[in-house]
């Protein structure tokens, strides 16, 4: 089969697109054949090896897909020939990558796609919002009525976390560049604030008096000085960018509000923890409520180059999706 694969780990140049063994499913797997493939700054990681994962080569990258079932093992109940599913864990963990024709998938890592949701639309949001849905549930503990503050919330997961947030019920005030304030608006974000603004602190303060409950920003500055400023009493800040972030952490105040600083790579979310979020994401994906806000397709044949993109800074707010049967 074809595929875009690595023999080591290093740069983007070491991705080839050839072929490649098909996959051999086990009694708790799944084959499928592959629609679409996104390409997450975590495969990047994955790829280069600042995030260290076992991986056995040649490796595919890659770790979302959109598919179709070809066959299911004896122990994969649930899936039948011919279903329409998706996975966002493929890829780390010692599991092949998602970038080929076919891919197996664990049972308990495979969910089915709701019916008429377009396959590179699904892929481009899953990830992002397997994201949002952990840190603003899972490790931030959201609750309705709470305000949250999204930095980032033009972006993949600042999107995902603006609408999962609206959606349960929290005041969203997000931070972006102020060509983005409309979008973040269209989202259910009740205040949107510039922030380049130098006086952003205190913007917020005045956007939420009592204080942030949850904080997130996925831009991976990580300023926990002004995290813990604006955080509320008993606040929550969730850290999930900036492998390479080395911040002041405020101590003294973070204690004295009672409050927590909680980080979490999605990579190592259990298998339950992304069952409960594909719920809800097969929830707002049919709505039509959880979408990518730009999606660029491509041929496989064409990872290597997206991974310079990401890694470039190219590709704010914009996913790619590589499609196996156009390449």
């Amino acid at each position: 089969m074809r595929a875009a694969f690595i023999e080591e780990l290093g740069p983007a140049e070491n991705i080839r697109y050839g072929d490649m063994a098909p996959p051999a499913p086990g009694p708790t797997d799944v084959l499928v054949e592959v629609e679409a493939v996104s390409v997450n700054p975590v495969d990047t990681f994955v790829r280069s090896g600042l995030f260290r994962t076992p991986v056995d080569f040649p490796f595919a990258v890659s770790r979302d897909l959109v598919g179709t079932v070809v066959s299911a093992g004896a122990g994969a109940a649930g899936f039948a020939v011919g279903d329409r599913v998706w996975c966002n864990s493929l890829g780390h963990g010692g599991r092949q990558g998602a970038a080929a024709e076919q891919a197996v998938v664990p049972v308990d890592r495979l969910y089915h796609l709701p019916p008429g949701v377009d396959a590179a639309e699904a892929v481009a949001v899953v990830h992002p919002a397997g994201t949002a849905y952990l840190a603003l549930f899972t490790h931030g503990r959201v609750r309705p009525g709470e305000t949250v503050l999204v930095g980032g919330a033009a972006g993949n997961v600042g999107s995902a976390l603006v609408t999962m947030a609206v959606e349960a019920g929290a005041r969203v005030i997000a931070t972006a560049a102020a060509r983005d304030a409309g979008y973040c608006r269209s989202l259910g974000a009740a205040g949107v604030l510039d922030y380049k603004d130098p006086a952003l602190a205190a913007r917020i303060r005045e956007a939420a008096p009592q204080g942030i409950d949850v904080h997130i920003d996925t831009s991976g500055t990580n300023d926990l000085t002004t995290a813990v400023e604006v955080l509320a009493h008993r606040g929550r800040i969730v850290l999930l960018a900036g492998a390479r972030s080395r911040p002041v952490l405020p101590a003294g105040p973070l204690y004295m509000k009672d409050g927590a600083v909680a980080g979490f790579v999605i990579s190592h979310a259990t298998t339950a923890e992304l069952a409960e979020a594909a719920v809800a994401i097969n929830r707002l994906m049919a709505d039509g409520r959880l979408r990518a806000r730009s999606v660029e397709r491509a041929p496989l044949s064409d990872a290597a180059q997206t991974h310079r993109r990401i890694e470039a800074g190219e590709l704010h707010g914009s996913r790619v999706v590589l499609l196996p049967k156009e390449s």
